[in-house]
């Protein structure tokens, strides 16, 4: 881990990220209105309506945003080694979270689709992904997210 970045900073980060699944979930509420006389009672539910039935892909991050993923994941993987797989992936999440949480929207699209995560691993260093799921013992990244 970077010995520049406090607990108290990581906590945020991951504050930051439940606040997101928070505010997602509340989203998902229905809004029931009773109207009528004494003598009709109706009663009408309305369900917010969805843009997209698919999670978003990598799309609307950047080049930049993609590399510095893959930045950040290639500077663990030494400490994954040596701490091994059940350290190793508490470390992968504050990895992405962190970075995640420091591109903004970025957050909102890997809690709909983890997978976002290998897909831009997959195009732009595959040789760090590898190792990662090497080291941290995992099939894919995604399934090394927890929290998401």
């Amino acid at each position: 881990m970077n010995s520049g970045r406090s607990r108290y900073s990581t906590a945020a980060v991951s504050f930051a990220g439940a606040a997101a699944v928070v505010s997602i979930v509340g989203g998902c509420s229905t809004d029931s209105t009773t109207t009528g006389s004494s003598s009709t009672l109706t009663t009408t539910t309305t369900v917010p309506a969805t843009t997209s039935s698919a999670p978003a892909g990598a799309e609307g991050i950047t080049d930049q945003q993609k590399q510095q993923l893959c930045s950040d994941l290639g500077e663990q993987l030494q400490e994954w080694r040596i701490q091994g797989p059940t350290l190793g992936r508490g470390g992968l999440n504050i990895v992405v979270q962190t970075w995640a949480a420091q591109s903004g929207v970025i957050n909102l699209q890997i809690v709909q689709n983890r997978g976002i995560v290998d897909e831009i691993t997959i195009e732009n260093c595959p040789d760090v992904r590898t190792e990662a799921m090497t080291s941290l013992d995992i099939p894919d990244l995604a399934s090394g997210l927890v929290g998401f």
